[in-house]
């Protein structure tokens, strides 16, 4: 007896439209979430053609533009993924942004019905960042991908598999 039905992972990017905010602020930082993120999504099957990337100068500028992105049809976005940097400093800020950030981006992502990775790295230091941004970036990738089959999936009715456990 089937104990639930689930949605496999599909995690098959090809023929998807994919949208990428990055932040400029903390460059190296950003420059190495989006070549882990672009790379992720080549793997993935994911044609250059389909990536659309936009340029913010930080954290607090990706949910606008990720609004615009979902928001307009003709781009047909099946999922989106913000990148950027947010790092400790001496001042509350570090606080602000990290928080305001996420906040907007879930608030994005709900309103509109696009799928959003989150690959705003939040760290203590600069070393920290430097040795997440390749592997956050590729993570992000396959949210994104996944994420958006999954919605998919759901959205069309598709019934999901018998899985689990037998008795």
């Amino acid at each position: 007896m089937t104990r639930y039905l689930e949605y496999p992972i599909n995690d098959n990017g090809y023929g998807l439209r994919i949208g990428i905010v990055v932040a400029r602020f903390n460059q190296d930082i950003c420059d190495g979430l989006l070549s882990g993120a672009i790379n992720q999504l080549h793997t993935l099957g994911v044609a250059a053609n389909d990536i659309t990337v936009c340029s913010v100068p930080g954290a607090l500028e990706i949910p606008l533009v990720l609004q615009t992105l979902a928001d307009e049809e003709e781009n047909g976005f099946d999922a989106l993924i913000a990148l950027g940097a947010v790092i400790r400093g001496e001042t509350y800020h570090f606080e602000v942004v990290s928080n305001d950030s996420c906040r907007a981006l879930m608030d994005v992502q709900l309103t509109t019905g696009v799928p959003i990775a989150n690959g705003i790295l939040t760290t203590e230091d600069d070393d920290q960042a430097l040795v997440r941004m390749h592997e956050k970036g590729a993570d992000c990738a396959r949210c994104a991908v996944e994420m958006a089959r999954l919605h998919a999936r759901i959205r069309s009715g598709e019934a999901p598999q018998p899985e689990g456990l037998s008795s």
